[in-house]
């Protein structure tokens, strides 16, 4: 069996003893972001599965778009990603 060469870990273990691998990213043509698309690319990122740059560039995500996800899931969890979440918040 041949494996592809990548750049740093093929599979991480996620705090919650959960695997994330290469092959649970979302595909770079993604058009819709729902919840949990969101939280696979920030828990990769976090892990250190992908580099934060890879991700802006293969999924054409703003720097700023990024970070908004990254601290919505820092402060509230894999909710914080929803959209009407963020809805709820802003216009309580």
């Amino acid at each position: 069996m041949y494996l592809k060469k990548v750049e740093g870990p093929r599979t991480v273990r996620l705090k919650d003893g959960r695997s994330l691998t290469l092959a649970d990213l979302p595909p770079a043509n993604v058009r819709r972001w729902v919840a949990s698309r969101k939280r696979i690319v920030v828990e990769a990122i976090a892990t250190g599965l992908i580099a934060r740059s890879t991700a802006l560039e293969r999924y054409g995500l703003s720097d700023e778009e990024l970070s908004a996800w990254e601290s919505d899931f820092a402060a509230h969890g894999a909710d914080g990603l929803k959209v009407t979440l963020q809805q709820r918040l802003k216009h309580p």
